[in-house]
């Protein structure tokens, strides 16, 4: 069922509000996670055990990564075919595995965003074009035709109408919501040349209105330093609730994030909220020492052609800000040895400012020697209540 077969009006919950569950997909890519994705499964398995605590979880799995998952996750003995699904009751929570084949394991950017009606009885499935973050412009990969048919495969397997925004390009990460009718974006990454080009600021602005149900469009200047997705803002930037926002921030003027994290402060001093609310920023420091690729971990990866490379030495897009919220915790990225003081700063700021969820801490540098976080790699569904 499509969006013209739907005539209620539907609204973009925050992501604190109730999930029904998490979407996933496993990473198998070797130019994102390494021709031995093992240290990235490890991150990725306690990550999901740390959602089903709380809220179920749907995880995309091609066919030739059921085993290692069954493994991880004790799954019956069992051969799946495509769009086939096993669930497995675990922590009191289900993990819903289902055979799908896709590109990457982006499911923030490549899943549905999803939208809930009035009365909370309803949900709608947004489906993007999806274009690896730039296409022929400056795209990560040569081929994205999986990715792009990944959120109205999963609105289909959940049963969800889907409103097609396409040709209209975007990514899950580029978007962030109090719930009240305020979108965050960058400015960086929306008006960039590889999304939609063709378009003005104010038509790309009347689009996310019109797909997303939204008021208000806050547009941030610029993103994380050297973020590949031409700075998203889940990296930077993140409602904890109505009128309240983080901010990666430095206090390092020398760092090249601190002039961007200073015109992003600048420029949310200066805003309302769609009801009008001056916003309350909390500064959220990034790791105090930069995140960089070894020798030894680019060593490990296998590009194809026209996929985006990696080098030694190279800086990494590391943020706090990059957390997820399930329904009672704050699933927390984490990069520990020399960063461990500064991982145990963020976790603090995050326990003060959300007292009421449990903030778990997640070994998240093979995510981000991926390219991206928890955040990225998570998309929430949200619940709902129908008759």
């Amino acid at each position: 069922m499509t969006d013209k077969n739907v005539k209620e009006i539907f609204r973009f919950p925050a992501e604190f509000e109730r999930h029904e569950a998490t979407l996933l997909i496993w990473p198998e890519r070797p130019g994102s996670w390494g021709k031995d994705p093992g240290k990235a499964e490890v991150s990725f398995a306690e990550m999901i055990r740390a959602i089903l605590i709380s809220e179920d979880v749907h995880l995309l799995v091609s066919g030739s990564a059921l085993e290692r998952v069954a493994e991880y996750f004790r799954l019956p003995e069992t051969r799946l075919l495509p769009e086939q699904t096993c669930t497995v009751s675990l922590t009191g929570h289900k993990l819903h595995v289902h055979i799908m084949d896709t590109d990457d394991s982006w499911a923030r950017d490549t899943g549905p965003t999803w939208l809930v009606s009035g009365d909370r009885r309803r949900r709608l499935a947004v489906n993007w074009k999806f274009n690896a973050w730039g296409g022929t412009y400056d795209g990560l990969y040569a081929n994205w035709e999986r990715d792009d048919a990944v959120a109205g495969n999963v609105a289909r397997l959940l049963g969800d109408p889907v409103r097609d925004a396409s040709p209209f390009v975007l990514e899950g990460g580029s978007i962030h919501t109090d719930g009240e009718g305020t979108l965050l974006v960058t400015e960086a990454c929306l008006l960039s040349k590889g999304r939609n080009p063709e378009l003005s600021k104010g038509e790309i602005e009347a689009k996310l209105k019109q797909a997303l149900g939204v008021e208000k469009i806050l547009w941030l200047p610029r993103g994380i330093y050297d973020d590949e997705t031409n700075e998203h803002v889940d990296n930077v930037a993140a409602f904890v609730r109505p009128g309240e926002v983080v901010l990666a921030w430095t206090e390092d003027e020398t760092d090249p994030q601190y002039p961007l994290s200073v015109m992003d402060h600048a420029y949310l001093s200066g805003v309302t909220d769609a009801k009008g609310r001056r916003l309350k920023i909390h500064k959220l420091p990034i790791p105090r020492i930069p995140v960089c690729y070894t020798e030894e971990e680019v060593s490990e990866y296998a590009f194809e052609p026209g996929e985006d490379t990696r080098e030694p030495g190279e800086r990494l897009a590391a943020s706090y800000v990059n957390f997820y919220f399930t329904n009672r915790s704050i699933l927390l990225p984490c990069f520990g040895g020399e960063n461990e003081e500064s991982d145990r700063i963020a976790a603090k700021l995050l326990e003060e400012l959300c007292p009421e969820r449990n903030v778990i801490r997640i070994p998240a540098r093979p995510f981000i020697l991926g390219g991206g976080n928890i955040h990225c790699l998570t998309q929430q569904i949200p619940e709902v209540n129908p008759d």
